[in-house]
């Protein structure tokens, strides 16, 4: 499979790296508007394909990556329309809250695509065919994939999309906090970090609700139920639903 990735950004870019360390470089072409970016990417992976050409990159494609920013998705569809014009190539928009009706098939990753470890939402299709189940697939080679229905794309987007930013402030909050109470920055950052991977971890194996895991590193009077108590009082989880409802349409 032919995989053309046209813009090679934050997204892009991340997309590229993880699907570069999936084993799939000689598959890929990659293009970006400057030769800097691409001998870039060529020097970490040689045998990847270049172009800054949108046009040129997009031929023999079986799968047209979109990842500009959304503004930019009707100039680049009309850049390689032509191209595209006897060709069964999907065309895959990963452009935060743009649907167009010349797009094949819509997702929203985040950024952790680039070490295998991203989320990514799949529109569901009309009707699913092969060609569809190979996007999918191609995804799920970096991180895990949701196939949902139209209405919940953006949720999906909030959730996993803006999600890892939402994570990234709780961590520099952590770190802010361990460093009030003593612990130098990278040693806060650190205990963060392996506290998150454990109370993941502890939630994907043992299969428990959040709350229920909550219950069992809580003791009456003590110190965990005097935080948590102290953060909603706060404000924490209004604050979360907050952020979480801000971009709602309706």
């Amino acid at each position: 499979m032919k995989i053309t990735v046209i813009g090679s950004g934050n997204m892009g870019g991340a997309l590229v790296h993880g699907w570069c360390k999936a084993g799939l470089v000689s598959q890929l072409t990659i293009t970006a508007r400057t030769q800097t970016t691409l001998e870039r990417f060529r020097s970490l992976y040689p045998e990847i394909n270049t172009a800054t050409d949108n046009a040129q990159a997009v031929r023999g494609a079986d799968v047209v990556i979109i990842a500009v920013k959304p503004w930019l998705v009707d100039e680049v569809i009309d850049q390689i329309k032509l191209s595209l014009r006897d060709s069964n190539a999907l065309l895959v928009s990963v452009a935060a809250g743009v649907r167009n009706a010349r797009i094949n098939v819509y997702t929203m990753p985040n950024i952790a695509v680039q070490y295998g470890a991203g989320m990514t939402y799949v529109e569901e299709p009309e009707r699913h065919t092969e060609q569809y189940q190979k996007v999918v697939d191609l995804f799920s080679l970096v991180g895990k994939t949701q196939i949902v229905p139209h209405k919940l794309m953006d949720a999906g987007m909030q959730i996993s999309g803006c999600g890892i930013a939402y994570v990234m402030r709780y961590v520099r909050a952590m770190m802010e906090g361990g460093v009030e109470l003593g612990l130098c920055p990278e040693d806060a950052k650190q205990a963060v970090l392996q506290t998150m991977k454990g109370a993941v971890a502890l939630l994907e194996e043992s299969g428990k609700h959040p709350e229920d895991a909550i219950d069992s590193v809580t003791t009456p009077g003590g110190y965990t139920i005097r935080g948590l108590n102290a953060m909603e009082e706060a404000g924490f989880t209004n604050a979360v639903l907050a952020g979480l409802k801000a971009n709602n349409k309706e």
